[in-house]
């Protein structure tokens, strides 16, 4: 008999406050009214005023999450200097037109820039140096010597926990960035969960069912440590309460939860941190509302689909999505790959 466990939408809402329900009922009056002047603009109708609404839709969600202090939002902390090629990073992920390689190569840089701010600029009062041999022997073998941040007490006992399908190559993108910054080539264990919502679910009804027969993890491996996922969309935030009410009930007790996104919707984020104690939210970009299907607005559609291609009849399994990311993928990730490997394939 399949082992599932499941949380439902009513139960989501539970966890979020009077006051975040009034904010989610106003920003949701606001992007109606938007919506009704992207209707206009289909039709060839003024583009300014879609301009001046955003304005104010995105003032209200940066008072919002200012006033908690686990939700980050990049484009709302970082220095002005480098909004813009955040903005411009959302804007090809948005497009239709971005194909699937390119798709691919945005995520990365997005990720490069969350990676960055969660970890990389938190440590940088603290730097180590790097001796680095370089190709050059002429009139002797020369080294350069590079001060990078020290982010081995942020990153030390962590583990990539991934929500499939899309989740998994952001996952081995930070993964690979940890690597590279910790002095010792930390290559973090992989715990991978297989979990989906009720797509013919409403928003309000929706349900999210986690298969233990098809998750690869352990409990101990867990507990105690700083666990990170990498989703590039989070937006009802179902999915991490779900596997993280579960493994509270088998007595995991995680040091820290980070979950790290490209795209969030503002309800989503509420409901993290409403519902888990220890949880951070960082994002790079903020959407305010879902539709009634629980797709984040305006979005950018169906992210696993982007990057991982559609399925055919059958849903691929993690091995056969790791080798349709193709050769240079897997080789630039290789221990990634292995590790995912070894605990799918003990």
């Amino acid at each position: 008999m399949s082992k599932t466990i499941s949380l439902h939408a009513h139960d989501l809402d539970g966890y979020l406050t009077e006051r975040d329900n009034a904010a989610l009922d106003e920003m949701k009056v606001l992007y109606d009214s938007y919506l009704e002047d992207c209707r206009k603009a289909e039709e060839g109708g003024d583009t300014d005023v879609l301009v001046r609404k955003m304005k104010t839709i995105t003032k209200k969600m940066q008072e919002i999450t200012g006033a908690e202090d686990r939700i980050h939002v990049y484009s709302f902390e970082a220095p002005r200097e480098q909004h813009a090629q955040a903005s411009r990073l959302i804007a090809h992920l948005r497009d239709p037109e971005t194909k699937h390689e390119e798709f691919v190569y945005y995520i990365q840089r997005a990720y490069e820039l969350l990676f960055n701010s969660v970890f990389t600029n938190r440590a940088l009062s603290s730097k180590r140096q790097i001796i680095q041999k370089t190709p050059v022997t002429d009139p002797c073998r020369n080294y350069a010597v590079h001060s990078i941040p020290d982010i081995d007490p942020l990153v030390h006992d962590s583990v990539m926990c991934v929500m499939l399908r899309g989740a998994l190559l952001p996952s081995m993108i930070i993964s690979k960035a940890i690597e590279e910054y910790s002095s010792a080539s930390y290559i973090t264990p992989f715990a991978l969960f297989r979990i989906k919502r009720d797509e013919s679910c409403s928003e309000k009804e929706m349900r999210y069912v986690l298969d233990l027969d098809k998750s690869f993890f352990s409990l101990k491996q867990l507990d105690g440590k700083n666990l990170i996922f990498a989703d590039p969309m989070n937006a009802t935030g179902g999915s991490l309460v779900t596997i993280m009410k579960y493994l509270e009930e088998k007595g995991v007790r995680p040091k820290s939860v980070r979950f790290i996104n490209v795209i969030a919707a503002l309800k989503g984020c509420l409901r993290v941190v409403r519902a888990l104690e220890n949880a951070e939210v960082h994002t790079l970009w903020l959407d305010p509302v879902l539709n009634d299907k629980a797709y984040i607005m305006p979005g950018l559609g169906d992210a696993g689909d982007r990057l991982n291609g559609r399925d055919g009849e059958r849903q691929r399994n993690i091995i056969q999505l790791i080798a349709d990311y193709g050769q240079n993928i897997v080789n630039l990730y290789r221990n990634q790959v292995r590790e995912i490997e070894e605990t799918v394939l003990p």
